[in-house]
Formats: C-alpha cells, sequence, structure tokens
C-alpha cells in the first residue's frame, strides 16, 4: 500500500481540506448519487447566499432562515443527498493509496443542515492493523461490527451530535476527536455486533486483526452527506492549541 504523506514532515498542523483554498479537491474523489440528479450535490457555494445555484431544476437543501444571521460570508463545499451512503467525498482519491497522517487530533469545521450525517476515518495501529471509525447524527449507542469476511475491515459506529446552544457566535461547529482514544474500543465485547454467517473461522481472524494498542496514522477520511464543510485538518494539539487566525470561525454580522 502506498502512503501519499510519507515523505511529507508532519508537526504542528496540517491542513488536509480548505473550502476557501485554490483545487480545493485536488486529493480528493467525489461521489454522487447518479439515481437522484436533482436531489444529489456535491459543489462550492457561498454560505449565507447559497449561490451559485446548481445548474436546472436543482432542489438544493438550505440551512433555517432563522439562524442567516449566523452563516458564513465565505465559499465552502456543500454535500447533500437523501441517499447519505452514495454521496461522500474521500481523501485519498485512490483507494490504493494511504494518507499515512500521524497526528493524533482531527478537527472538521461543518455545518449542520438538519439531516442525517456522517463521516469516517480509517485508523491504523503500531502493527500496522487496520479499522474503520465511523461517526452519524443518526447512530443511537457506539456499535462495533466485527466482518464474517476477513477481508473487510472491523467498523466502530459512533453517535455524533450537533451542539444545540442557540448563543454560539456561528452556527458552525468545530468537530475535535483525539484518535487514539478509541483504538481501545475494537476489542470491546460489549459493542460487538456480528455479520451474517460464516462466522467461525472468518470472525476469529477478523478479531485478530482488529487495530489495539498504540495509535499509528490515519488511512484516509471519507464525509458523506449532508453537511456543508470548511475545513479539515491535523494537529499534534488538542482543542487549547493556538491556530491561525485563517482557521478561526468568524460570522458577519
Amino acid at each position: 500500500m502506498k502512503v501519499l504523506f510519507s515523505a511529507a514532515v508532519q508537526s504542528g498542523i496540517i491542513s488536509l481540506f480548505s473550502s476557501t483554498s485554490s483545487n480545493q479537491l485536488q486529493l480528493f474523489s467525489t461521489h454522487c448519487d447518479e439515481s437522484l440528479p436533482s436531489d444529489a450535490f456535491i459543489g462550492l457555494l457561498n454560505d449565507r447566499s447559497s449561490e451559485p445555484h446548481p445548474h436546472g431544476t436543482f432542489t438544493l437543501v438550505s440551512p433555517h432562515s432563522g439562524q442567516s444571521g449566523f452563516l458564513l460570508d465565505q465559499t465552502v463545499l456543500h454535500i447533500q443527498s437523501p441517499t447519505l451512503t452514495k454521496t461522500y467525498i474521500r481523501c485519498p482519491a485512490q483507494f490504493d493509496l494511504e494518507l499515512g497522517l500521524k497526528p493524533p487530533w482531527i478537527y472538521l469545521q461543518v455545518r449542520n443542515l438538519c439531516r442525517e450525517w456522517s463521516f469516517e476515518v480509517g485508523i491504523v495501529d503500531h502493527v500496522g492493523r487496520k479499522g474503520i471509525l465511523r461517526f452519524s447524527t443518526f447512530q443511537k449507542r457506539p456499535r462495533l461490527k466485527i466482518p464474517a469476511n476477513s477481508n473487510r475491515l472491523p467498523l466502530l459506529h459512533l453517535p455524533l451530535s450537533f451542539p444545540t446552544n442557540s448563543t454560539q457566535l456561528t452556527a458552525w461547529s468545530t468537530i475535535s476527536l483525539h484518535l487514539p482514544t478509541f483504538l481501545p474500543h475494537f476489542t470491546n465485547t460489549n459493542l460487538t455486533e456480528h455479520e451474517s454467517e460464516p462466522i467461525d473461522e472468518n470472525l476469529s481472524h477478523a478479531q485478530v486483526l482488529s487495530p489495539a494498542g498504540q495509535y499509528s496514522h490515519i488511512s484516509y477520511v471519507k464525509i458523506y452527506s449532508t453537511c456543508r464543510l470548511r475545513r479539515i485538518w491535523f494537529s499534534d494539539g488538542g482543542p487549547s492549541q493556538k491556530l491561525p487566525w485563517e482557521f478561526e470561525l468568524y460570522a458577519r454580522e
């Protein structure tokens, strides 16, 4: 497996995606549900005005009008679809590549569009065992799915919720996750959900391959519909770390 950032110096802050930069999706592949041409969409637009509007008779999911004063006067990436799993962006674009990013913290700046939303992070431990972290607004409780087929990866599916505080300065949220924290849960039998038969031999093999121990790096990042996305970055420090000014969220009054 080739590693995208194997030769890069990985210290401080590493920005993976910025909606205000040039060639925003250069490292990403985009996948849109082609069966829903009037509803599935991935594109750049202004968060405040929702312009430019997609061509044709497309119906754009917009933020609630009552929150319009808390929108960003910036270009953001809009991702929407009724079929969440079929509309997403992924980095690296090639499935035979790994990101190889080692900083333990990941951050996402996203806007809640009051629809179901999910994102994934591929995680690798110190001996190369791989797993998938999936966070979803529709998930009710943590579940660990152990695949019957050992060619697939164990999946830790966790619930996610947006802040409900109406006094926040902007309607956007910055999600921060300390990735090593989640590794022990891949071996938590209380969360286990087995896939269909046959399970005996393959299940045992899949459990051996579940990530555990020390965190090593990230293999990929995948953002599903429906949301608006401003930035994704990695860092060595937690939420108290001082960020460059362009990483901060500023709502227009």
